[in-house]
C-alpha cells in the first residue's frame, strides 16, 4: 500500500466557510453568530468536495490518505476557548463523515480545541472523542496556538504533560503542526510552518520528554523543516549542551514526513534521517498547488521523488507503508481488520 500520512481537507464546501465567517462575526456582535451548528452539508456534497484529492490519489498511485482538517483553518489564536471547541468539533465531524463515506481512501486525524494560554489538558475530552468515538488514528498538535508569537511554554514543559499522558494511553501519535500566522513577519506556509517544525525539534533537544514518555510518538511534517539540512548544527548543539547524540534520545520517538517538494530535498532527507524514521506524505491539496516547470509535474507529487531514491525495496516499503503502520498502530489495526 501507498499510505500518505499528511493530507488536509482544503476543498471544503462553502457552507463551512460561511459558518466560520458568522461565528467570528459573532465575537463582535452576538446577534451575528450562527444560530445552529448544522451546516446543511449533504453526503453527496462532501463526496464531491474531495474529488480533487481522489483524482490525485489515483493518478499518483496512492491508496490511502490520513486526512485532517485544514491546518491553516484551525486558527487557534482567533476567538475564545469556547469558539475553538465549537469550531474543532465541527471540523472533526466533517472529517469523520468523509472517512465513513470513503473508507478505502481516507482515515481520520483530528485537530484539537487549543487556545492561547489555556491548558492543553482541556483538549483531552475532544481527543478522547475523536479516537474512541470517531475512530481517528492520530491528532495534529499546534505548538504555537498564538499564531506566530509563541506565547505558550515549549513542548518540553510540563504544561503539555497531561495531553502527552493521554496520547500515550490512547496509543496515538501527534503531528506537530502550526496553524495560520497572525504575525506579519511570517508567511504561514512558507515561513511559519517551517519555523514551527524546526522550533519543535530544537525544543525536544533541550529537554528529557521521552524519558518521561518513552512511548510518545511525534511526527514532524514538511521534512522536518530545516532540521535535516542543519543536522550537523543540531548534533553539535546537543553535544555542547552535554545532551546525548540525537539518534539515541530522539529518533526512537520522532519521525519526519516527505512533504518536501523537490528531488534534492528528498534525497537529503533520506541520507540524513534513517529510513525507519521517514513516512511518506504529500500534503495534497496543500501548501503548493502548481506545476514545477522544470519537471512538468506538480510540486506536491512527492511519490515521484521517493520512487527515484536509491533504496532497497524493503526500505522503500517502509517509507510508503510499514513505518506508517508502526507509528500509527490504530491505523494498522484498522487496516488488518479490513484485510489490507
Amino acid at each position: 500500500m501507498i499510505i500518505d500520512i499528511h493530507g488536509h481537507y482544503t476543498t471544503e464546501p462553502q457552507a463551512l466557510h460561511t459558518f466560520r465567517d458568522k461565528q467570528l462575526a459573532g465575537l463582535a456582535d452576538s446577534a451575528r453568530k450562527p444560530g445552529s451548528t448544522d451546516l446543511g452539508i449533504t453526503d453527496e456534497t462532501l463526496v464531491k468536495s474531495v474529488e480533487p484529492q481522489l483524482k490525485f490519489q489515483k493518478e499518483r498511485g496512492g491508496d490511502l490518505t490520513i486526512f485532517s482538517p485544514r491546518a491553516g483553518g484551525m486558527a487557534h489564536h482567533v476567538g475564545t476557548e469556547a469558539v475553538s471547541l465549537e469550531w474543532t468539533r465541527i471540523c472533526n465531524d466533517l472529517i469523520y463523515r468523509i472517512c465513513k463515506l470513503l473508507p478505502d481512501s481516507f482515515v481520520g486525524v483530528g485537530q484539537l480545541p487549543q487556545s492561547p494560554g489555556v491548558s492543553p489538558k482541556n483538549c483531552i475530552p475532544e481527543l478522547e472523542r475523536i479516537v474512541k468515538e470517531l475512530g481517528f488514528v492520530g491528532v495534529n498538535l499546534n505548538p504555537d496556538p498564538s499564531g506566530g508569537y509563541w506565547t505558550d511554554p515549549p513542548l518540553i514543559d510540563k504544561w503539555w504533560y497531561p495531553l502527552y499522558e493521554k496520547l500515550c494511553e490512547l496509543d496515538v501519535p501527534a503531528m506537530i503542526h502550526v496553524s495560520s500566522s497572525c504575525n506579519p513577519n511570517f508567511h504561514h506556509t512558507g515561513a511559519h510552518y517551517i519555523n514551527g517544525d524546526t522550533t519543535a525539534f530544537m525544543q525536544l533537544i533541550q529537554g528529557n520528554l521521552f524519558k518521561d514518555f518513552p512511548t510518545l510518538r511525534i511526527v514532524i511534517p514538511h521534512g522536518g523543516g530545516a532540521v535535516p539540512y542543519h543536522w550537523g548544527r543540531y548534533r553539535g548543539l546537543a553535544q555542547d549542551m552535554k545532551r546525548p547524540l540525537l539518534k539515541d534520545p530522539l529518533l526512537k520517538n520522532v519521525f519526519f514526513d516527505t512533504c518536501v517538494y523537490h528531488l534534492p530535498g528528498i534525497e537529503l532527507l533520506s541520507k540524513v534521517i534513517p529510513v525507519d524514521n521517514i513516512l511518506f506524505a504529500s500534503e495534497m491539496v496543500g501548501a503548493v498547488k502548481g506545476i514545477d516547470p522544470e519537471t512538468g509535474h506538480h510540486y506536491d507529487d512527492t511519490k515521484r521523488y521517493v520512487d527515484q531514491l536509491r533504496l532497497s525495496e524493503k526500505d522503500r516499503l517502509k517509507i510508503f507503508e510499514g513505518n506508517a503502520r508502526r507509528v500509527y498502530p490504530r491505523l494498522d489495526a484498522l487496516l488488518k481488520k479490513r484485510g489490507r
